[in-house]
């Protein structure tokens, strides 16, 4: 159990640690997203894709800019960074689904934060000695078990008790 909450972590912080998560995303785009055409990607990036090639039109538009997005990531990653994703993506298959729902409600909430105290926790992460990380770690357990107990308590029925 520990070792999938510290490879639970270990996801968590290298998705905020990439330098992408850092740029500022506004937080409702004024606009519903333009959609990709299948031509107007690279041949690199329409081979990297090709399992999409065939329902391409038919993806929201949405997913097509956020497949166009990774794929020019991918392309523009060195060896050693494209074997540290493949690495982070079997750490994140390898999660129950109730965890990699944890993550990305994390990550979201992550991103709903300032920028400014975006950047202060990864500095604060990135300072920290192993022991610190690991009591950094426990305090949101503890943090965020304690949510969860109040949250139970709330949506439990009121039953009185005879007197």
């Amino acid at each position: 159990m520990i070792r999938k909450f510290y490879s639970l972590l270990f996801v968590l912080l290298m998705a905020a640690a990439v330098p992408v998560f850092a740029q500022d995303v506004p937080a409702t785009p004024s606009t519903a997203p333009a959609p990709v055409a299948w031509s107007s990607l690279s041949p690199q990036q329409q081979q990297l894709l090709s399992r999409f090639g065939g329902q391409w039109g038919s993806l929201p538009p949405a997913r097509q800019q956020a497949l166009a997005h990774g794929s020019e990531r991918w392309l523009g990653m060195s060896q050693r960074e494209r074997d540290t994703a493949r690495e982070r993506f079997s750490k994140w298959n390898a999660l129950p689904p109730g965890e990699q729902a944890a993550v990305r409600q994390n990550f979201h909430r992550f991103q709903q934060l300032p920028a400014e105290r975006r950047q202060m926790l990864r500095e604060r992460w990135n300072n920290a000695t192993p022991a610190e990380r690991k009591d950094m770690v426990q305090r949101a357990r503890d943090k965020r078990e304690k949510r969860r107990a109040g949250a139970q308590r709330m949506d439990a029925p009121h039953i009185p008790r005879p007197h």
